[in-house]
């Protein structure tokens, strides 16, 4: 996979600690990694971006942004209210396949869900996907109301026949209450996709060398780590 899109269930849900995680995972492997942005929204020119970040924690060799906007809004929005011009998909799918030509592995992290707008004239992250062939790799919460906004994800991506690589819980807390425990098993239900990982919750405050050592036990084989999801679910004494 020389390119994979990472899209939320919404919005503030551990999408670029698990970007950072997967690039980790793949620069301890040996392999070139570049991050792609299109449109980060809600900083200023100056403060640090979700890209960078994910290069500060993970080591990846490249980060790219291809405009930001100081709103904290739908890039659309932040676009028109900005007086800024937005960034479509086919201009987000052509920057992926230029890093693609010196990087073993891209990803390409969205704002916030999958079908949140880009553009006037309604591009979204899956329409990115789509154009370039790659796997959606789906980031959701932990916790009650998570397996609608996931069903809903996984629904959209198989009717424009996108695959869903899997999916990744964001943030998983350190005391789950009933809901987070049950979801691990019925997340990939209603996915239909394998869950690939936990991330634990506030591991973003980790030293970058800290993070990089421990993404392996946080991320399944297909992403280059060692977590399984039924040894996790077993240890935590989930019955099915």
């Amino acid at each position: 996979m020389g390119i994979i899109v990472v899209s939320g269930t919404g919005t503030e849900i551990g999408k670029t600690v698990v970007t950072a995680a997967v690039a980790a995972a793949a620069v301890a492997a040996g392999r070139s990694v570049a991050v792609l942005k299109p449109a980060q929204t809600g900083l200023t020119a100056r403060e640090h971006g979700d890209a960078d970040e994910v290069v500060r924690l993970s080591g990846a060799k490249t980060s790219a942004e291809l405009a930001r906007y100081p709103e904290p809004l739908a890039p659309d929005t932040a676009a028109r209210r900005a007086g800024m011009a937005p960034v479509g998909p086919a201009r987000t799918a052509e920057a992926a396949r230029v890093l693609a030509e010196e990087h073993d592995l891209v990803l390409v992290e969205g704002a916030g869900g999958l079908l949140v707008r880009f553009d006037e004239d309604g591009g979204t992250l899956a329409d990115v996907a789509g154009l370039l062939g790659a796997p959606v790799l789906v980031v959701a919460p932990a916790g009650l109301g998570t397996l609608n906004s996931t069903a809903l994800t996984a629904e959209a991506l198989r009717s424009r026949g996108i695959e869903q690589l899997g999916v990744v819980v964001g943030s998983w807390p350190a005391a789950p209450d009933l809901a987070a425990l049950c979801n691990l098993t019925d997340l990939p239900r209603v996915a239909g996709a394998p869950l690939l990982g936990a991330i634990p919750e506030g591991v973003g405050r980790l030293e970058p060398a800290a993070f990089r050592a421990a993404a392996a036990d946080w991320l399944a084989p297909a992403l280059g780590g060692e977590w399984d999801a039924g040894a996790f679910t077993r240890a935590l004494g989930i019955r099915p």
